[in-house]
């Protein structure tokens, strides 16, 4: 392998992305990804900021949302409220894309990142949901970032901090949400997706050299690797411009 998991997980989320998506990214890997799509799959995308910046020239990769080359050469500016509103937006007809990561997630692509234990007795206490429950409420697309371990894909949440398929089928529709849950899950070890019909989380891909019942083996609920199929190995020109244009610093990489 001339690549590392990191890379793969990058270049996978990337992949996703199409000309003339909205990308609404924070802060990371999920940020790393929608800059290497504008790079590489997907040069007439629009990469939007929560911090206001909308089209930046991101000749720099940027440290988080906040850090002050996220607007450089930007097409637009916009405040906090109103860039969290247009995620809202029915009316451009454009398919927004939101990138965004947890702590654990379940079979319907819930996710929690506030706490582990009874609310009122707390084990371990997380960051929280930021904009990640309005992205995950409002948005067309949503790829979710995750590591392949037990403890993360769980059969049932402690808090659901960012509602995915709910409880499947069109449960999602039926609390007013958008209609459009999750549509894949990307991992060190392969891609999930999601049921067209019940919505419950199957293996999609799983990466070169990485065997599905390995993949089954990390996740503490039953998933379907019957249709699986592998992910195509990164090509040397994607690595070259992800490493050397997207981010030749390694601050993400590393």
């Amino acid at each position: 392998m001339n690549y590392t998991s990191k890379e793969i997980m990058v270049l996978a989320a990337a992949r996703q992305i199409k000309n003339h998506d909205i990308v609404f990214c924070g802060t990371g890997i999920s940020m790393l990804a929608a800059v290497a799509a504008k790079h590489i799959y997907a040069p007439d995308c629009v990469i939007f900021f929560e911090t206001g910046a909308i089209d930046s020239k991101l000749e720099k990769l940027p440290l988080a949302v906040s850090d002050s080359r996220v607007m450089y050469g930007a097409q637009a500016f916009c405040t906090l409220v109103e860039s969290f509103s247009f995620m809202q937006n029915k009316k451009t007809g454009a398919n927004i894309v939101g990138i965004i990561g947890a702590a654990q997630i379940d079979p319907f692509g819930n996710l929690n990142s506030t706490m582990i234990g009874d609310y009122g007795n707390t084990q371990t206490r997380f960051p929280g949901s930021g904009g990640a429950c309005d992205v995950a409420s409002f948005v067309n697309t949503n790829i979710i970032f995750m590591m392949l371990e037990k403890r993360k894909f769980v059969p049932t949440l402690p808090y659901v901090t960012s509602p995915g398929w709910i409880k499947g089928f069109d449960t999602r529709k039926k609390m007013g949400l958008n209609p459009q849950g999750p549509s894949a899950v990307i991992t060190d070890m392969g891609i999930m997706g999601f049921e067209s019909h019940s919505k419950r989380m199957f293996l999609k891909e799983y990466y070169p050299g990485i065997h599905p019942e390995t993949i089954k083996e990390h996740i503490s609920f039953d998933i379907d690797i019957s249709t699986a199929r592998e992910t195509l190995c990164p090509k040397a020109e994607e690595l070259k411009i992800l490493r050397e244009k997207t981010d030749p610093e390694k601050l993400i990489l590393n």
